[in-house]
């Protein structure tokens, strides 16, 4: 690597909360794209600007599945095996892709609405029932993300319980063995292969149903791709919705003048969702996915060799100042807000129009139902989740 400077220990704190380290802000300033040592592997390069994230994410000489199996720079005691649609590279990736474009679109997903706004209704009905105060992690965050994938997959709602604890043990992997979140793996594995047989058979109106139709030419998926894809969109999903709609609830209830204004203004609410998406730094240092570059690339004033592992950290990138005017105060009428909360390039989230649409029903329901919704305890008190890939409350109690 290019600089003399002895490269410091990676993360540099744990993340606790929804506030940036300072030494990440300093860097930004100073020296956006720099050397770490990782705890295994050795030296990386930790990115931070808001341009070099859109590189990195974006551009093809950056490789996700040159990560697999490898030992290179990592977070981790073992090197990353776990195959799915984040670690792979075109040409497979993009044929995957393409073909479950159609089903996750924008339009798609919004004739969902009227669905998930009803699971919304239901989850608040709870809350009304558990009367004040109420727990909005477990009551509502836990449970909305699940719900909408089990919506899609089309589980029956005798089965949900099952597959809700499954999906729990296998998302657990800093709390559970990796034999258990192995197993889990295996029970949802088989279960989701069931459906998808059964889809075969008898379609339904769900987007698995689509997924099992979807044909580009004579090209399609087959069994174990849709068994694969399934698996992703749950694991690398819900723990990430479950978090965000903790800390999008947060965030409004600590910020009440933007709140005041938004319960005005309604129709306000898709683009005040951009904004939160773009102000909560939701990734933990261990939440970053990291890229192995297959050519020398010019990163700004750095080169980055080939061979050497890049970890972009867009939840700092959308506090760059270069690409955000006052990127640290959370204004809810921002305009031009081209945020990477749900990455960049080929790799976007396949989900984050289902993700906008779950989050803006649950601000658009919660402030309608509870219009004098507050915090039930100092926010000093709140506790945090410190383990894990996504920051989050590990309780967030609510009075009205």
């Amino acid at each position: 690597m290019s600089s003399d400077d002895p490269a410091p220990a990676y993360p540099f704190t744990r993340d606790v909360g929804l506030t940036i380290d300072q030494r990440y802000r300093q860097l930004l300033h100073e020296r956006p794209v720099s050397r770490v040592t990782l705890p295994y592997g050795g030296e990386a390069w930790l990115v931070l600007d808001h341009a070099a994230n859109r590189t990195v994410l974006a551009d093809r000489r950056f490789s996700r599945a040159k990560i697999l199996g490898a030992d290179l720079p990592r977070m981790f005691p073992q090197p990353m095996t776990q195959v799915s649609l984040l670690s792979m590279d075109p040409p497979d990736h993009t044929r995957i892709r393409r073909l479950v474009a159609k089903p996750f679109s924008q339009r798609r997903v919004e004739q969902l609405r009227p669905e998930i706004g009803r699971h919304v209704d239901l989850l608040l009905d709870d809350v009304e029932r558990a009367g004040a105060p109420a727990d909005l992690m477990s009551l509502v965050a836990a449970r909305l993300p699940l719900r909408v994938i089990c919506l899609i997959l089309g589980v029956p709602e005798e089965d949900r319980a099952q597959f809700d604890a499954w999906s729990e043990t296998a998302m657990s992997i800093f709390t559970r063995t990796r034999e258990e979140t192995a197993e889990a793996l295996g029970h949802l594995s088989r279960y989701i292969a069931g459906l998808v047989a059964q889809r075969r058979v008898r379609p339904t109106d769900d987007l698995l149903s689509e997924l099992v139709a979807a044909r580009d030419g004579t090209d399609r998926l087959s069994e174990d791709e849709l068994v694969f894809l399934g698996v992703t969109l749950l694991v690398v999903g819900h723990e990430t919705a479950e978090k965000q709609v903790g800390n999008l609830v947060y965030t409004l209830l600590t910020h009440p003048d933007e709140l005041a204004e938004l319960r005005k203004r309604p129709d306000a609410v898709p683009a005040a969702v951009e904004e939160l998406l773009r102000y909560i730094p939701v990734q933990t240092a261990h939440g970053v996915f990291p890229r192995v570059a297959t050519e020398d690339v010019q990163l700004g004033d750095v080169l980055i060799r080939a061979g050497e592992t890049v970890f972009p950290f867009s939840s700092v990138a959308n506090h760059d100042p270069r690409a955000f005017d006052h990127p640290d105060e959370l204004d809810l009428d921002r305009e031009s807000n081209l945020h990477l909360a749900f990455g960049h390039g080929i790799h976007a989230c396949l989900g984050s129009q289902l993700a906008r649409l779950e989050l803006q029903e649950l601000v658009r329901r919660l402030l309608d139902r509870f219009p004098e919704l507050a915090l039930a305890v100092p926010e000093a008190e709140l506790a945090w989740s410190t383990e894990g890939f996504v920051r989050g409350l590990r309780a967030l109690p609510v009075t009205w």
